[in-house]
């Protein structure tokens, strides 16, 4: 086994905890803020600069649940690539994290190029499931088949990304998404606004950013030094690092399915609405995703640190990153959420002009945010299981309590009542009942890990004893 000293800052094994969760989080959280306002770049170039600006900005919002559907089950697929290179770097094991590493990135590959061209011939078939409005799904159909030929780059530097974190190497990706972000930006005013490419236009320019930023973190990985350096002439599939990465990638990317895949259900009720609701649906859902990203980032940071003590065996600072990053998660939300609340109509506006597309948008979020903490730390706890090698555990509650609560809510409540209250009502009830359930999953494995096993409690006690004391034929099953 070939051994890799960490460097002081990377070593998340020893020391204080919360000052190291801060520093790994804070970088991850601007990376996905700055994504957030790149993103959001495309709805405000649309609605304020297209000359049907509505139907429009309810073309690329109707997209939204689909694309978070793809770019969250990669992500979750990037996990076991995070997890699993934590474990290696923990225990200090520079051939297993070589391994993982290429192993990794061409999985990427494989997974993006084979989404990107599904999506492309299925773009129309997926939002005609969804009920998209007829008088938008050209458009909507557009906007997706050009974003699923980025697919592949959104998932190479998902995976990239996931095994710099691993090492705590946040910054990076920040400054690959500002110079990718701010190329996707300039683009949308050009193809927008100078060449009246309207919603095909930020789908252009979102597909180069993509591009941009998968090229900026090969290289990265390519100059990187000990754990994370990249060879192309080193890919290849190993079979041990695959099951690895598969047995705790794949049950988080079907998680991250479930909750996509129920909020394609709301979506498609949401569609039949109409594009003014649409198009608020969207702004709000766009804001919130301010506060969701930042909690996401210290969730995985959650994942980062629960993995490499899992791999250093160091259990009892598992707990400690736990109630530190649901703290921090408590702060996020009553800010950052408050915020949004209080400057709901401002922001909104900056979305849309059209009075009706910022009350939808109000209105949303006034039944997401106040209790939106609920969330954010049941993602820490599933964060803290993946870590710690339980990653098909959080599966069963994320199922029965988003997935099938949810399309039963759509199904019942909605069907009975249906107004747009009623179906954003599924939202925080899920997290509480969610919350519940993995709490005490939690509880429960994190003790099975930190107690020791029947056979080595009997060795501890003989321990205590003196050894003139005990039989020769001492038998300690009899404990």
């Amino acid at each position: 086994m070939r051994k890799l000293a960490l460097k002081k800052e990377y070593d998340m094994t020893s020391g204080p905890l919360f000052g190291k969760i801060v520093a790994l989080a804070l970088p991850l959280a601007l990376s996905g803020i700055l994504q957030l306002l790149f993103n959001s770049a495309d709805l405000v170039v649309i609605g304020q600069f297209s000359a049907t600006s509505t139907e429009s900005l309810a073309a690329v919002s109707s997209n939204n649940a689909l694309i978070n559907l793809i770019v969250n089950v990669s992500i979750g697929l990037s996990v076991g690539a995070n997890v699993v290179m934590a474990h290696a770097i923990g225990a200090k094991d520079g051939e297993r994290a070589e391994r993982v590493l290429h192993t990794s990135m061409l999985i990427s590959v494989i997974c993006g190029v084979a989404m990107g061209i599904v999506g492309v011939f299925m773009a129309h078939l997926f939002l005609a499931w969804m009920k998209t409005d007829p008088a938008v799904i050209g458009k909507a159909t557009d906007y997706l088949r050009i974003y699923f030929i980025g697919t592949p780059a959104n998932i190479i530097y998902n995976f990239g990304a996931a095994i710099l974190r691993a090492k705590g190497n946040t910054k990076r990706p920040l400054i690959y998404l500002a110079i990718a972000g701010v190329l996707n930006a300039c683009l949308n005013l050009i193809f927008v606004i100078c060449a009246g490419l309207d919603v095909k236009g930020v789908a252009i320019a979102t597909i180069v950013s993509q591009y941009i930023s998968m090229i900026l973190v090969i290289i990265a990985l390519l100059r990187e030094k000990g754990y994370c350096k990249m060879e192309f002439k080193k890919l290849a599939i190993k079979k041990r690092e695959l099951f690895d990465i598969l047995k705790v990638g794949l049950p988080s990317g079907i998680l991250s399915s479930f909750f996509s895949i129920a909020n394609v259900i709301i979506q498609s009720s949401i569609n039949g609405f109409g594009p003014a609701v649409m198009a608020g649906n969207s702004t709000g859902s766009a804001l919130e995703g301010f506060v969701y990203t930042s909690m996401n980032a210290v969730s995985s940071t959650a994942t980062t640190f629960a993995g490499q003590n899992y791999g250093a065996k160091k259990y009892d600072r598992i707990n400690t990153v736990m109630w530190e990053c649901s703290l921090l998660i408590v702060i996020i939300s009553v800010v950052m959420g408050g915020a949004i609340l209080l400057l709901g109509r401002p922001l909104a506006s900056i979305y849309s002009p059209d009075p009706e597309v910022i009350s939808f948008s109000v209105e949303r979020n006034k039944i997401i945010l106040p209790i939106y903490f609920i969330c954010g730390i049941v993602e820490v706890l599933v964060g803290c299981l993946r870590g710690m090698n339980y990653p098909i555990i959080p599966m069963i509650p994320s199922f029965l309590c988003v997935c099938v609560y949810r399309i039963i809510w759509v199904y019942t409540a909605f069907k009975a009542t249906p107004t747009t209250f009623i179906l954003y009502l599924s939202y925080p009830i899920s997290w509480v009942l969610n919350l519940i359930i993995d709490a005490i999953l939690y509880a429960i494995f994190y003790k099975k890990m930190t107690q020791p096993s029947k056979v080595m409690r009997g060795y501890i006690k003989t321990a205590t004893y003196s050894r003139s004391t005990l039989p020769e034929t001492y038998d300690v099953s009899t404990i």
